[in-house]
């Protein structure tokens, strides 16, 4: 077998080098790939999969392991014109995997929890549809815009993650939906110096004007007055999301409701950290700590279990 990456200057090689791909055809081998490549490059997968039944976590590492491997073809290639005819042939993966015909090790694993779950394809392909855009436009100028990429970036993994129980009730994935976007705007407002670097702003133009913002303050060392006001809309923007989103913790397959209220909870603990540091995301990224995810955790496992016991109207 050989090591292999998506490219050759992938920004963390040596995770990669953990695990090595496989043999086309070895589906053993491949499931061992995607659950190496999950534990090396996510740092919240381990804690995250314990909270769900062991049957599911494998399946939630090939599909991180697709979103993965697509991400890393479109963010490492040597130009965009690369990156794109690789997301393309990505693409034709995908369509020939859920035609029965799945060829590289990724797909190998992936078809497996297709054809378990029942998953549709649209998912897969609006996460590709994303990484894509991402080569194409660079600026948004509304919050609808920024939403329509929400839609195909953040969206579809809460949908996979409901579809992998059997679940599509419109509601439920409607909540779903608010959490992933609110997941996505705080990685976006603590992310403004390392996607200006990449030449992103996610920043509705529409809100900078608002705020008088010029594109030329996110160069700075610290955000002047006006980009830490509009921050502070924004980040109450993501904080909505969430409200609207936090009903799927208890209204979710049961099984799955601890995971969710733990990326709920890290996802409001994001907006908790942008708000400790006074909304200047660019003198420092604010982060949340892994004690405080361990704690995380911990707080919504208890969480659920004890709305499952007063539900019952006693221990379980």
């Amino acid at each position: 077998m050989a090591t292999l990456s998506p490219t050759a200057a992938h920004r963390d090689p040596a995770a990669w080098e953990l695990a090595t791909v496989p043999a086309a055809g070895d589906s053993a081998a491949a499931r061992r790939f995607c659950r190496a490549v999950a534990a090396g490059h996510y740092e919240n997968f381990t804690v995250a999969t314990l909270l769900v039944p062991a049957r599911l976590r494998q399946h939630l590492a090939n599909v991180y392991t697709f979103a993965r491997w697509a991400d890393d073809l479109a963010d490492e290639a040597a130009s965009r014109g690369e990156a794109i005819a690789a997301l393309a042939d990505w693409r034709q993966q995908l369509m020939d995997c859920f035609a029965g015909r799945p060829r590289h090790p990724v797909f190998v694993a992936l078809a497996e929890t297709i054809d378990e779950a029942g998953l549709a394809i649209d998912p897969f392909a609006d996460l590709i549809d994303a990484f894509q855009q991402d080569q194409e436009k660079t600026h948004y100028a509304s919050r609808v815009e920024l939403l329509d990429y929400c839609r195909r970036s953040a969206d579809p993994v809460g949908r996979i993650v409901l579809g992998l129980e059997g679940c599509r009730d419109p509601e439920l994935v409607r909540m779903s939906d608010a959490i992933c976007t609110g997941l996505q705007l705080v990685n976006f407002w603590q992310d403004l110096t390392r996607d200006r670097l990449a030449g992103r702003v996610y920043l509705p133009a529409a809100d900078m004007a608002r705020y008088g913002v010029e594109e030329s303050m996110l160069a700075a060392t610290t955000a002047p007055p006006a980009l830490r006001a509009l921050l502070a809309e924004e980040v109450a923007w993501a904080r909505d999301c969430f409200t609207i989103g936090s009903p799927l913790t208890t209204a979710a397959p049961r099984l799955l409701r601890p995971a969710i209220a733990l990326f709920l909870a890290g996802g409001r603990a994001v907006a908790d950290a942008i708000e400790r540091a006074d909304y200047d995301t660019l003198a420092r990224r604010p982060t949340v700590g892994r004690a405080a995810k361990l704690r995380l955790a911990v707080r919504a496992s208890w969480a659920c279990w004890a709305a499952i016991v007063a539900r019952r109207g006693g221990p379980a």
